[in-house]
């Protein structure tokens, strides 16, 4: 039986309420789907992922565009939801407003806002304009019911500024500003990840696992991780299957298939026919 989207947002928060689960991150509806198949509680989006997908570079694909993938993700299973949101879609704080007001209307279950201004040369929101921007998407949320979970997202190691301190002050202020979970992308090892969970507890706290972690969830878990996601890692794993075999075929070769799902396996997930 089809799960409303409130039903889908009460799950996700009783997710973040204690233990410890994997957030698996698909990029389009196919993949939401073999992954719910699995028996994951939820996903969540990939700018990335999608981004490569339509062709483009991450953080290059439009809110419309991002919209209408939310919603075909929303779509696609029973599951939450969780919508990687970038920096909110907003030049200002007003402008975050609107853009989180249309994605919460895509029915995701929670959605994250970045602090990273995609500027190179000045790669981070001040404090004081990120706060603003993260308080105007609780604002959103509130105004729109309030079931959503917020995630605030201190992007200092993503950017090529990896400071612990100034993640962690960023993060506390998101905690107070109103976001549910709090998230560091970039941190790896135990210390910056126990210093993150302690400094906002009793927040839960999203940790990104990507290639070549040496954790288990059981770790991520003692060390009082909540939620544990792969970003683009799935999608770029997808991706190097692909390429390798592309590769082969480009040579005039048609040995690069040997790690290919059946088509009976595929339409069978999917309801069709072999």
């Amino acid at each position: 039986m089809s799960r409303t989207i409130a039903e889908k947002r009460a799950a996700f928060r009783t997710l973040h309420a204690s233990g410890c689960f994997v957030l698996p991150n698909p990029w389009d509806a196919g993949s939401a789907r073999y992954l719910a198949s699995l028996g994951f509680a939820a996903v969540a989006t990939t700018s990335s992922g999608y981004a490569w997908s339509t062709g483009h570079a991450d953080t290059h694909v439009g809110r419309d565009a991002v919209l209408a993938h939310l919603r075909a993700m929303v779509d696609a299973t029973d599951l939450p939801v969780n919508a990687d949101f970038e920096n909110g879609f907003g030049a200002d704080a007003a402008g975050v407003a609107e853009s989180v007001k249309l994605a919460v209307a895509t029915g995701v279950a929670g959605l994250s806002i970045e602090d990273a201004t995609g500027d190179v040369g000045d790669p981070l929101f001040p404090l004081e304009i990120a706060v603003a921007r993260l308080a105007a998407a609780r604002r959103a949320i509130d105004e729109s019911g309030g079931d959503t979970l917020l995630i605030g997202r201190a992007e200092n190691f993503f950017v090529g500024a990896p400071d612990l301190e100034d993640t962690i002050r960023r993060l506390q202020a998101y905690a107070a500003a109103g976001a549910d979970c709090l998230y560091a992308p970039g941190i790896r090892t135990r210390e910056e990840i126990e210093a993150v969970v302690a400094a906002v507890a009793p927040k839960p706290v999203n940790v990104l696992i990507g290639a070549n972690s040496t954790f288990t969830l059981e770790d991520l878990a003692a060390l009082g991780v909540r939620r544990v996601s792969v970003g683009g890692a799935l999608a770029r794993a997808a991706w190097g299957s692909f390429m390798r075999a592309a590769q082969t075929l480009s040579q005039g070769r048609f040995d690069g298939f040997g790690d290919a799902a059946s088509g009976a396996e595929l339409n069978a997930l999917f309801g069709g026919d072999a």
